[in-house]
C-alpha cells in the first residue's frame, strides 16, 4: 500500500523549510528561488496562507496562496524533483482551490511559465483556462526571462 502524502498549515516556524524547498524545485531551472526572508515577507502580508506536503514525515512540496476580498491568487506549487508527476503538486492545488472558496473568493489566479508545459497541463486539467499573458516576467538565470501565462479559475 503506497502512503499518502499529509497536509500541513505553513506557519512561521516553517519559512526555512520552506525556502529550501522551493530552491530544490526551481533553482536548477534557473529561476529565482525565495528565500526565509522573502516568505517572511509574503506571511506578513494580509491574507496569505501556506500548506506544507510531507510524506512520511519529509517535506515533499509546498504552496504558498493569498485570498483578498472574494479573489485570491496561487503564488507558487513547490514540489521536490523526486517526488514530481506523482500527484503532490495536484494534491496540493486542490488544497489550495479548496481553502480560496471555504474563504469566499469567487476567483483562483496563477501565472505560469510559458516554458513550463508539465504545469500548465496540471492546471489546464483542474479546468483553469488562459486569461492573459505577462511579457517577460518570469526570471530564468542568465538567459533571458520567460513569459507567463496567467490562467484563471471560476471557484463558484
Amino acid at each position: 500500500m503506497t502512503a499518502v502524502p499529509d497536509l500541513y498549515p505553513l506557519g512561521a516556524l516553517d519559512l526555512g523549510r520552506a525556502a529550501a524547498l522551493h530552491g530544490e524545485a526551481f533553482g536548477p531551472q534557473g529561476e529565482r528561488v525565495w528565500t526565509r526572508q522573502d516568505m517572511a515577507g509574503l506571511f506578513a502580508s494580509p491574507g496569505v496562507a501556506g500548506l506544507l506536503l510531507q510524506l512520511d514525515g519529509a517535506d515533499i512540496g509546498m504552496a504558498v496562496f493569498r485570498v483578498a476580498a472574494d479573489e485570491s491568487e496561487l503564488l507558487t506549487i513547490a514540489v521536490r524533483p523526486a517526488y514530481r508527476r506523482g500527484g503532490a503538486g495536484r494534491r496540493l492545488l486542490e488544497a489550495v482551490i479548496d481553502r480560496a472558496r471555504l474563504a469566499g473568493a469567487g476567483v483562483l489566479f496563477l501565472e505560469v511559465g510559458v516554458d513550463n508545459p508539465p504545469a500548465r497541463a496540471l492546471y489546464e486539467s483542474a479546468g483553469f483556462s488562459a486569461a492573459g499573458r505577462r511579457r517577460a516576467y518570469l526570471r530564468r538565470g542568465e538567459g533571458p526571462p520567460a513569459d507567463a501565462v496567467v490562467m484563471r479559475l471560476a471557484l463558484g
